[in-house]
């Protein structure tokens, strides 16, 4: 049994998900919770887990977890937040559409339901209504599923995802004739709890929808929270699972959940075909790539212009930009306030450079500008701003065409504990055209990703009613294109598929982007369709996989496995040739063999190559050898609490810790001024715990060091945070 550390002296009541160990009935989990007056029953899950949510104060829930034997863990309500046509045919949704099924109906989602858990839908819009089932709203608890109207508040996040999935109007999505089942998790300004999230899942499981597509998450790369143990239990019922597999890439471990969940299909995000902008310097070899922002103009500059700078691109700032272009810093007023501001002093474009490591971002102009926006790297801004201050600079832009690259955005695996493979495969996230309340919007991240393989699945569901979720993730694995990398984005790593070819890491894009066509079209299915050898341990060199393999065609096929590249201290034994009759299935055992001696490597990944008939399948394999430098510390968030004065903090500790701790320094000379909290000998999971006023330092801005040593490693993490009490 679990008790999540983060359960232990505060009074303030908390809202908690109880998993037990096997189904209880309503009464006897009423009775379980009777000896604890102030804990009071909130929902009963009997699909998406065993278990039920209630709330209470700490003190109370970390008793109730230590006293009962049925109770496997005790986790806190955390919050989760929704990720922000020609895709359609780069996965082969338009080959698609000269595809039958076996009642002679185009294959176009008929008769398949998928459920689409976020910020409810708008089933008015022209494109949708005639695809909306229904639904049910888990934030206010009735039957109207509807996006948030509210001014300041609205949303449009589960509108834009359902049209990616089955629009049929103006715009088509990928399954223009499924149904959609609309369930509101995420309420105004697009937040949920864990809680609400669960409760949209039950209800699937109990409306026995098809298919259920999760474009939400969190930044925390753990494979034991709720939601994705409910993902896999929904998939154990016989629904496929599909979820977003995060935007916090390009650094790896950056998945977040459910996207770690094992048995749900995580998505993450590539281009479709984009005209990528490239910034020249003039009299150098500097080149900066652009990253447009949705709703700018076209980046195809006519000639050279002089570049400035624009500060934070404040009205004041902007004095001397005409006819130039302003680099701005990120931060303080929105993207559109900066573009509109450059636009009155008469720019010729923007560049906003980010004011954090890690990258280009992706982001959203409000309204469609005339003008050209785009974003660059914090590393590449403050290169131009040393180039600024020494002399004049101009440059010029060049665009060029690029498809199926892996989005920088992207979150990256692999699934810290379980060393699984994650994202599964990816799916065009960027720039997706799609439904809004009103009209129409481009949006990008893996949330748009998502619903595509959401609508290829019911796709693939209407062609091969039969099929199981192993088999509908296996037919799209089986049969993605792995992505190359073109060389000009900085990529975490690169792995060899075949010789001069440089592809993205199987745990960056899992099998690659989806091919629907082939994947309806497949006539072997591969399952599981990634293999993760684990973690090397003194105790066995020798590591083991299983492979189930079916042939599903009308005649015999012949199987044969390719040697993979030879690497030192790397032996692998495979199955021999052999055959299978129609509809005939054997289950194969393949063996990885490792010396420490001699691999040098820490992570050893690639693709095992299968020819199955005619076709080649490609399984993706990860084995890792020396454990190798995750964060430790993740997911830290620190806000007001419950009552004045009062402020709380969770973080996730993937390992747990010997030593934990959140150290507080004055950010203008790094003086350490105190912890805000220290804990030794903690077990992995979330931490979430109340800070009472007198244990806070004085009002004002701090750095914090968040730390957790365990074995002799420490990994820490550093954010800024504001102390605010008010007087009462």
């Amino acid at each position: 049994m679990l008790i999540h550390p983060q359960i232990t002296k505060s009074k303030q009541e908390t809202t908690a998900i109880i998993i037990l160990d096997k189904a209880h009935t309503d009464r006897e989990i009423r009775q379980i919770i009777q000896p604890y007056k102030d804990v009071k029953l909130r929902r009963v899950f009997h699909d998406a887990l065993d278990g039920f949510s209630v709330a209470g104060s700490a003190e109370s829930l970390a008793k109730l977890g230590r006293s009962h034997e049925q109770i496997r863990s005790v986790s806190p309500v955390i919050t989760y937040q929704a990720e922000t046509e020609e895709s359609v045919k780069i996965i082969g949704g338009d080959e698609v559409r000269r595809f039958f099924d076996k009642k002679n109906q185009r294959l176009t989602g008929k008769g398949v339901t998928v459920g689409v858990i976020d910020t409810g839908v708008d089933y008015t819009h022209p494109d949708l209504k005639r695809n909306y089932a229904g639904g049910r709203d888990l934030v206010d608890n009735d039957r109207d599923p509807m996006e948030t109207l509210a001014i300041g508040k609205a949303t449009i996040h589960g509108t834009h995802v359902a049209g990616i999935i089955a629009a049929n109007g103006k715009i088509k999505g990928v399954a223009p004739e499924a149904k959609i089942v609309a369930y509101r998790a995420l309420g105004p300004g697009g937040g949920g709890t864990t809680e609400q999230v669960l409760a949209a899942i039950d209800q699937a499981i109990k409306d026995k929808v098809d298919i259920v597509n999760l474009s939400l998450g969190n930044d925390i790369n753990g494979p034991d929270l709720p939601i994705s143990l409910a993902l896999n239990r929904a998939v154990d019922r016989g629904i496929v699972a599909v979820a977003a597999s995060g935007n916090s890439g390009p650094d790896v471990w950056s998945v977040g959940s459910p996207g770690t969940a094992s048995k749900a299909i995580s998505v993450g995000a590539s281009t479709p075909t984009l005209e990528t902008p490239y910034l020249l310097i003039e009299g150098s070899r500097d080149k900066f790539r652009i990253e447009p922002l949705e709703g700018s103009a076209n980046w195809a500059l006519d000639r050279s212009a002089d570049i400035i700078d624009g500060g934070m691109g404040r009205s004041n700032e902007l004095k001397n930009v005409d006819g130039k272009i302003a680099l701005i810093k990120r931060g303080i007023l929105t993207f559109s306030k900066k573009a509109e501001n450059a636009k009155r002093a008469g720019a010729k474009a923007v560049l906003i450079y980010n004011n954090m490591s890690g990258g280009r971002f992706m982001g959203n102009l409000d309204t469609q500008m005339s003008l050209p926006v785009g974003a660059i790297s914090k590393e590449d801004g403050v290169i131009l701003q040393k180039a600024l201050k020494s002399q004049p600079t101009s440059a010029r832009v060049t665009v060029r065409e690029d498809q199926d690259q892996l989005a920088d955005f992207s979150s990256r695996g692999p699934v810290t504990g379980t060393w699984e493979i994650k994202p599964d495969i990816v799916a065009p996230g960027v720039a997706i055209h799609s439904t809004i309340p009103g009209g129409y919007l481009s949006l990008q991240g893996t949330s748009m990703a998502a619903p595509h393989v959401a609508g290829a699945c019911a796709l693939i569901k209407q062609a091969h009613p039969d099929w199981t979720p192993e088999e509908i993730k296996a037919a799209l694995m089986n049969t993605a294109k792995p992505l190359a990398d073109s060389g000009t984005t900085d990529h975490v790593g690169k792995g060899n598929l075949s010789s001069g070819s440089t592809y993205y890491r199987t745990y960056e894009q899992g099998a690659g982007r989806i091919q629907v066509d082939e994947a309806i079209k497949a006539t072997s299915l591969v399952s599981p369709s990634s293999l993760r050898f684990g973690k090397f341990t003194e105790q066995s060199d020798d590591h083991k996989a299983y492979l189930h393999v079916v042939n599903t065609s009308n005649q015999d096929q012949r199987y044969s496995f390719a040697i993979p590249p030879h690497v030192v201290g790397i032996d692998w034994r495979l199955p021999l040739t052999f055959t299978l009759k129609p509809k005939e299935t054997r289950d194969i055992t393949i063996e990885l063999t490792v010396d420490p001696e001699l691999f040098k490597g820490k992570i050893y990944d690639g693709y095992l190559r299968l020819e199955a008939g005619g076709s080649t399948i490609r399984i993706p394999y990860l084995y890792v050898l020396a454990e190798p430098n995750y964060p430790r510390v993740m997911g830290f968030d620190f806000a007001e609490g419950d009552k004045p004065g009062q402020y709380r903090y969770e973080v996730y500790l993937p390992g747990g810790a010997e030593e934990f701790g959140i150290a507080l320094f004055n950010p203008e000379d790094y003086r350490f001024v105190g912890f805000l909290d220290t804990i030794t000998n903690v077990k992995k999971g979330l931490i979430r715990k109340d800070i009472e006023a007198e244990m806070l330092p004085a009002n004002g801005n701090y750095l914090v060091k968040v730390f957790a040593i365990k074995a002799g490693r420490e990994d820490h993490m550093e954010r800024m945070i504001t102390i605010d009490r008010q007087e009462n």
